[in-house]
């Protein structure tokens, strides 16, 4: 295993949120690109996914304005790279909230198509490691988290940005992390819409798996309807904003499930492409669909040129 840390570059982009990014300037990112991709999810009311739509039907706002679609593709042929990344964390030892994160992992072993679909495995505690590199045959990948024990502190959020920047290496467009943890920080440098600017930046989605007992999820469910989102967002906004989900696992028999219904939105995704902002810092974008009965998820922004 090796530790990934981030070049100085990176890090200087990680440390702005959306709201402030644009005040940014030219000189520090170097993400900017002269055509933007956006992949985009659109579901129904009742979270079913719509997969029948046309660039006609989409509308793209930059920072208030309408951009053209250059290219739009809808097929559900392309091969998907997906990226786990495991807490490992000594909180991950309560209940059974380890195993439940390898069985997810497992679930999307099978799912993933062997030998062309790619998974690789990443875990954290205080730092981020490589347990398994992009692999062709997703099934095995798994074998490589067999006696790991948790132990250490969490740095979910800054481990979720370098995993990001990894994912976006790969050559497919249908990238993606999904993260498989209890949902406890206790010691990142960056919070949830720090992480989100670099994700959406990217056009990396990142689908967080909560793997808990049910007693925790009815908390976070409750405090959410009680109280407003902590300063710099949560898991939840984290996952949104990069036009990713969360997901909860509080027993053996949702990992599946779960992991086809992650599976199956990136094989349903919408890519479509734009043209970037002749002007540097952050650009907020919003996908809309004219069909105001339907949600779209995508990324919600990206740096200029």
């Amino acid at each position: 295993m090796r530790k990934l840390w981030l070049a100085a570059s990176v890090v200087s982009m990680l440390r702005l949120s959306p709201a402030i990014a644009a005040q940014a300037p030219v000189a520090t990112f170097k993400t900017s690109v002269a055509v933007v991709p956006i992949s985009a999810v659109v579901q129904d009311r009742r979270g079913r996914m719509i997969t029948s739509l046309t660039a006609s039907d989409f509308e793209i706002i930059d920072n208030g304005q309408r951009r053209a679609i250059l290219d739009f593709h809808a097929e559900q042929n392309s091969p998907l790279a997906i990226a786990v990344l495991i807490d490992t964390s000594g909180s991950m030892r309560v209940s059974a909230k380890f195993a439940l994160a390898h069985e997810v992992l497992k679930q999307l072993g099978v799912v993933l198509q062997d030998g062309r679909d790619e998974l690789s495995l990443f875990s954290f505690d205080a730092s981020l490691h490589v347990e398994h590199s992009f692999s062709p045959h997703p099934a095995a990948v798994a074998d490589a988290l067999e006696g790991a024990e948790p132990f250490g502190t969490t740095s979910l959020y800054d481990a979720i940005a370098q995993a990001a920047t990894q994912v976006s290496e790969r050559p497919s467009p249908r990238r993606a992390l999904v993260v498989l943890t209890d949902g406890i920080d206790t010691s990142s440098a960056m919070t949830a819409s720090q992480v989100s600017a670099l994700a959406s930046s990217i056009d990396i989605p990142v689908y967080v798996v909560a793997t808990v007992a049910p007693i925790d999820r009815a908390a976070y469910e409750a405090r959410v309807e009680s109280q407003p989102p902590p300063e710099g967002g949560d898991l939840r906004e984290l996952a949104v904003w990069t036009g990713g989900e969360l997901y909860w696992v509080t027993r053996t028999e949702e990992a599946a499930m779960q992991a086809r219904s992650i599976v199956a939105e990136l094989r349903h995704e919408y890519l479509i492409t734009v043209e970037s902002a002749d002007s540097a810092g952050w650009r907020p974008l919003e996908v809309r669909v004219r069909k105001r009965a339907l949600a779209v998820r995508a990324r919600s922004g990206y740096f200029g040129r």
